[in-house]
């Protein structure tokens, strides 16, 4: 299938249109036109190659909505014309305990990630969601829940289900207090979907700039990180914290603010921290954890959740073409709070 896409033909040069094939069907894949595709820090980390992993040419993109155009001899769950979507993996060994257990995302054989990887069985490369047409397994493809607008749905794929994630595995709920670190395209996920679970949310901020912001989103308040005072007084005070921040940071200021067996989990920095003190950890039986993004079952979770409690993202929408200067605007935190591309403003690819 002839396609085309914006990529990234090395570290240090924008992304460009770029033609090239998809593959043909397998018996189990589902081709889809892509409608829209969200902007993910990740991407802009991997065109540039900020984690040493990537691979050119390089198509971002793992934040996915679109709508089905043909399906494989052996497809049982889609048709022509629904609405799916495909988040940050596209395929794992589904064979190990991990797989068995629902969490792809932690395949010991490791999951194929949506670009910048190679394909399980013909071992070309993964080409994402900046792109006009996607093909994929039936098995890693997600149905968009009716009541969920098309146009605003693709960030749950990323940001939806990195914050979700955790929130689940941690218990966040009715009578849990829940600290979220960082108000960007994460930490503002985090708080919609942790308010409609019925936790007691506070945004963790340098500033008290975004106050307001953050109770519109539903949090119950927000807590200035850099006044001592009030750090002090919270202390003991959180079940969960949620750190959203995507840089090299200092997370030694929160982890006092947990309450004995709390969990402060890292979602956003991938890579070096700011050397951590263990005293807290050790003196309040604390714990510091990561989290990735969910598999493929609890991601259809969050969807059917986001659908029935009414959670969208706030999202800036862009023409495929004005891309570089989202990530410039990425880069200084210039989005509220999450970019997705409107890929009807991508020309078709030429025939021939």
């Amino acid at each position: 299938m002839k396609t085309i896409g914006y990529a990234a033909r090395g570290a240090d040069t924008p992304l460009a249109p770029f033609d090239f094939d998809r593959r043909a069907l397998r018996p189990d894949d589902v081709a889809m036109e892509v409608l829209y595709c969200g902007v993910c820090h990740s991407d802009l980390h991997q065109a540039r190659n900020d984690w040493g992993w990537a691979f050119y040419p390089l198509v971002p993109g793992h934040e996915i909505v679109g709508r089905v155009t043909e399906v494989g001899s052996a497809v049982t769950r889609y048709k022509v014309g629904d609405s799916v979507a495909v988040g940050c993996m596209v395929d794992s060994c589904r064979d190990c305990d991990q797989c068995g257990k629902g969490l792809e995302q932690f395949c010991r054989n490791g999951m194929t990630q949506t670009y910048s990887d190679r394909d399980r069985f013909s071992c070309e490369p993964t080409y994402g969601g900046y792109s006009k047409h996607l093909v994929v397994s039936e098995a890693f493809t997600l149905r968009v829940p009716d009541g969920l607008d098309l146009s605003k749905a693709a960030p749950l794929l990323c940001a939806g289900i990195t914050t979700y994630s955790p929130l689940r595995t941690w218990g966040a709920g009715p009578g849990s207090r829940v600290g979220v670190v960082g108000l960007g395209g994460l930490g503002h996920m985090a708080v919609k979907l942790a308010v409609a679970m019925g936790a007691d949310v506070t945004v963790l901020s340098r500033t008290g700039g975004k106050a307001a912001d953050a109770l519109a989103l539903g949090a119950g308040r927000l807590l200035v990180s850099s006044d001592p005072d009030a750090m002090a007084a919270a202390a003991g005070t959180f079940d969960l914290i949620i750190d959203t921040v995507p840089v090299k940071h200092d997370i030694n200021p929160y982890l006092p603010l947990l309450d004995v067996d709390g969990t402060l989990v890292l979602v956003g920095q991938i890579g070096l921290l700011d050397e951590p003190s263990t005293v807290p950890l050790v003196l309040g039986r604390r714990r510091l954890a990561g989290s990735l993004i969910g598999g493929i079952a609890e991601t259809q979770e969050m969807l059917d959740f986001c659908a029935a409690k009414g959670v969208l993202p706030e999202v800036e929408m862009i023409r495929m073409d004005e891309i570089n200067h989202a990530f410039e605007r990425l880069e200084t935190a210039d989005v509220r709070y999450r970019f997705v591309i409107d890929m009807a403003s991508l020309a078709a690819p030429q025939a021939g």
